[in-house]
């Protein structure tokens, strides 16, 4: 089958990242005929390095992609159409689906969330109000109830070997940290604590992000990357922009992981390692609820003392509290050992629901 996958960057590289890895796993790993079809190249090829994103229509890891602004979309849409994160097909290509016999399966890849209300709505069928189409509502999920989570084959493999070498490896010291987050007030504050604490950190910061928080607390703008930048007992290491394959391994290799959004909130949780996870903001702290549902199914348990610790870290942080995130810091440090063995067991829980992309592809088969 044909399948063509549509992407419109909205949220920085979570939406080009969900949706490459998408599109890579369909090819390589269900023998698909996969186009990704995407508004910003640019943004992708950042994190996939090799891509031309100057080139309108290329080839790249199995994958064709084309930009959305390409002449012929609408020639000959795909067997199945999925729509990342309700971002629009173009009215061309609606108007060609219409004339398709038979017509294509068109799947709406949602946003991730915990709420309960997602299994009442995964695969949920929709008629257009103006077409003689159906859209299928496709939600990523937790529970056998949602759509799973994206997984390639041999990821936790390749997770559990790296492990190994780097415990075979010199014994580290101090505390490695990932910080890959959206702007965020307590930041400088963390940074403060973590200098002038008495056990060495090494800070590894994606170039560009919390680039407002770096400046507040360097009191200059920060060095393009690649720089390492030594402040008392903290040391930040900024670093160019890499692949999702560079950053699997860098989530694998640190203590604690902040991450964010949707496309590294899952790497995270396949890494294995305890994370701080700051959902995207929203005005209406519609984000809030996002992260309130996910801690009542990862951290359940009102009386463990290192799963209220995770907790009171992530809601300090997302709610921006300087003075919040200070003092939970502490008891989070001083969990990392349970949370550790938490987040495998969550991992190896979900690892054991189908795939994303399998789902998918068996949803497929079922309605053509």
């Amino acid at each position: 089958m044909r399948w063509d996958v549509f992407c419109r960057v909205v949220d920085n590289y979570g939406d080009a990242g969900v949706c490459w890895r998408l599109a890579r796993q369909l090819a390589r790993e269900h023998g698909l005929d996969v186009t990704l079809w995407i508004d910003r190249l640019a943004t992708l090829a950042r994190i996939e390095p090799g891509l031309d994103f100057g080139a309108m229509l290329q080839q790249h890891r199995g994958v064709t992609l084309r930009t959305l602004d390409a002449a012929g979309i609408a020639s000959d849409p795909a067997d199945v159409v999925i729509e990342g994160f309700g971002c629009g097909l173009p009215a061309a290509y609606l108007d060609a689906m219409e004339r398709c016999e038979p017509t294509p399966l068109w799947v709406n890849l949602e946003y991730l969330s915990a709420e309960p209300w997602v299994e009442g709505v995964h695969i949920l069928a929709s008629r257009h109000p103006q077409r003689p189409l159906t859209r299928y509502f496709w939600f990523p999920g937790f529970t056998a109830k949602t759509g799973g989570l994206i997984r390639e084959a041999g990821l936790l493999d390749a997770r559990d070997d790296a492990e190994r070498e780097r415990l075979r490896g010199e014994a580290a010291t101090g505390l490695a940290i990932v910080l890959f987050c959206y702007p965020n007030r307590a930041l400088p504050a963390l940074f403060d604590m973590w200098s002038r604490g008495d056990r060495p950190v090494r800070c590894v910061v994606p170039e560009g992000i919390a680039s407002d928080a770096l400046a507040a607390w360097l009191g200059h703008a920060a060095p393009p990357a690649p720089r390492r930048l030594t402040r008392g007992c903290l040391t930040l290491e900024l670093r160019p922009f890499m692949s999702q394959d560079a950053f699997d391994s860098l989530l694998w290799a640190a203590d604690v992981n902040f991450v964010r959004g949707e496309d590294s909130f899952v790497r995270a949780q396949w890494a294995a390692k305890p994370f701080v996870w700051q959902p995207y903001p929203q005005e209406d702290r519609a984000d809030l609820d996002k992260l309130h549902a996910f801690l009542a199914r990862y951290v359940p348990d009102a009386a463990d003392r290192a799963q209220d610790a995770q907790r009171r870290m992530m809601r300090t942080f997302v709610a921006e509290d300087p003075e919040g995130a200070v003092l939970a810091w502490p008891g989070f440090e001083a969990s990392l050992a349970a949370a550790t063995l938490r987040a495998r067991e969550w991992a190896a829980t979900l690892a054991r629901a189908p795939d994303l992309a399998t789902g998918l592809v068996e949803f497929a088969r079922s309605q053509l």
